[in-house]
C-alpha cells in the first residue's frame, strides 16, 4: 500500500474568547480606494487555503448551529490547514442562525476566530450565498444523499425570505451585528458579501424563485452598504464566477459587486491558462485580487496548476474544501444528476481524507513547497 503523507490529527480546543463589544458605525461609509486596498494586501503576505467546512458538517447551518458546532473537530483540522502551511480559510455564516439565537451565534463565532487564530489562520466569512437548496431550515439536517455532490448545501437569505420585506430588517441586523463584532479584530481577514450571487442553483430549479436575480439584484447593494456602515477594519468583496467582467460587457451583478468591492475576488474551476487570462482580465481594476474558489480536478483546475500561477500574480487562493466528509465534494457536480456511492479515481476536491491523510501525496509537498511549510517526515 503506498504510503500517504503523515499529518496529525490532534484533539485539542482552542479556548473560547469574549463577545466583542460592537463600536459605533460609521455616518458616511465609502469604499476604500485603491491604494488603501493595495496597502492593506501588502500587509497580509501570500494568502493561501481553503474553504473550509469541518468533516462533520453537511452545511454551514450544521457547522455552527448549537449542538452540531464542533469546536474540537475544527481545531483539529486547522491543525492539519497550519502543516500545510495555509494562514486563512473562507468560512460560510448563515442569517437564519443569527434569527434563532443571536447571541449563542456570536460566543460560537468568537470562540471559531480564537480557535483560527491559535492556529495562525485569518477567516473570510461569507454572509449570504445563493448556491444550492433554495429552502434553508434550522435544527437538525438531513443525511447525505448517498453518491451526490454538496447535497445538504443550502442558500441564504432561503427563497422563503428574500422577498419578505418584513425580514429585511433582520438581514441588516445580522450583517452589521456580526461585521461590528469584528470590525477592529485583526485576527479576521476581510468580508465576503454574497457568494455567487447571480447563480440560478440549477439543480433546484423546479423549486427555486423565478424572480431570484432581479431580487438579488436590489439587495446586493444594501448588503455592501449595511456591512459598510458598520466601518470595518477588514475589505469587503464579492466574487464574480461568470461572464466577462470587462467595463463595458458585465452583468448587471458582476457590476454590483465589482463596483463595490475593496478588493477583487473571483472563481475559476478551470484550467491554468484560463485562470491567469481571468486574472488578466481583472487586473485592470488596479486592486488586489483573490481567487477564492478553484479545484476541480477532472476539468484541469488542480492543485500544481494553479497554485504555482496565483503566487507569481501574487493572488490568493482557496481550494475548495479540506477534509473530505459529509460534503462530499470529492464526488463531481455531475452526481445530481447520476448519483454515483463510488469514490472517484481522481477526486472532484477536497485534498485529505477523514482521518487527515493526504488524497495525493503529491499536491500536499507542492502546497508546502510553494508556502514554505515544513514537509512532514
Amino acid at each position: 500500500m503506498r504510503r500517504r503523507t503523515a499529518l496529525k490529527l490532534p484533539l485539542m480546543m482552542a479556548a473560547g474568547a469574549a463577545l466583542t463589544r460592537v463600536p459605533l458605525a460609521s455616518a458616511d461609509p465609502v469604499r476604500w480606494a485603491a491604494d488603501r486596498a493595495n496597502a492593506w494586501y501588502q500587509g497580509q503576505g501570500w494568502l493561501v487555503g481553503a474553504n473550509y467546512v469541518p468533516a462533520t458538517a453537511i452545511n454551514q447551518i450544521e457547522m455552527f448551529q448549537q449542538g452540531t458546532y464542533d469546536p474540537r473537530r475544527i481545531d483539529a483540522e486547522f491543525a492539519i490547514a497550519r502543516q500545510l502551511g495555509f494562514n486563512t480559510m473562507r468560512v460560510f455564516l448563515h442569517d437564519l442562525l443569527w434569527a434563532q439565537d443571536r447571541q449563542g451565534f456570536q460566543r460560537r463565532l468568537a470562540q471559531f476566530v480564537a480557535i483560527a487564530a491559535s492556529r495562525g489562520i485569518k477567516p473570510m466569512f461569507v454572509l449570504f450565498d445563493s448556491c444550492w437548496d433554495p429552502h434553508p431550515k434550522l435544527g437538525p439536517q438531513h443525511a447525505p444523499v448517498v453518491g451526490v455532490h454538496n447535497s445538504g448545501w443550502v442558500q441564504g437569505p432561503g427563497a422563503d425570505r428574500l422577498g419578505d420585506p418584513q425580514y429585511v430588517a433582520t438581514l441588516r441586523d445580522y450583517v452589521t451585528g456580526v461585521v461590528s463584532q469584528f470590525r477592529s479584530d485583526p485576527r479576521v481577514l476581510a468580508w465576503d458579501i454574497w457568494n455567487e450571487p447571480d447563480n440560478p442553483a440549477k439543480v433546484y430549479r423546479k423549486v427555486e424563485r423565478g424572480d431570484k436575480l432581479e431580487l438579488v439584484a436590489g439587495l446586493l447593494p444594501q448588503v455592501f452598504q449595511w456591512a459598510r456602515a458598520a466601518n470595518p477594519g477588514q475589505p469587503l468583496t464579492s466574487g464574480v464566477w461568470q461572464g466577462s467582467w470587462g467595463s463595458g460587457s458585465r452583468s448587471k451583478i458582476a457590476g454590483i459587486q465589482l463596483d463595490n468591492s475593496d478588493v477583487v475576488s473571483f472563481h475559476s474551476y478551470a484550467s491554468p491558462t484560463e485562470f491567469e487570462a481571468r486574472i488578466d482580465e481583472l487586473t485592470p481594476l488596479g486592486r488586489p485580487i483573490l481567487c477564492t474558489e478553484y479545484l476541480a480536478r477532472p476539468q484541469g483546475s488542480t492543485v500544481e496548476g494553479i497554485l504555482p500561477i496565483a503566487k507569481r500574480r501574487n493572488v490568493a487562493a482557496y481550494n475548495w474544501g479540506l477534509v473530505a466528509g459529509k460534503t462530499q465534494t470529492y464526488l463531481p457536480w455531475d452526481t445530481w444528476d447520476k448519483p454515483d456511492p463510488s469514490e472517484p479515481k481522481v477526486w472532484f476536491s477536497d485534498l485529505l481524507r477523514p482521518d487527515g491523510s493526504a488524497y495525493r501525496d503529491a499536491e500536499v509537498k507542492a502546497i508546502q513547497q510553494l508556502t514554505g511549510a515544513r514537509q512532514a517526515p
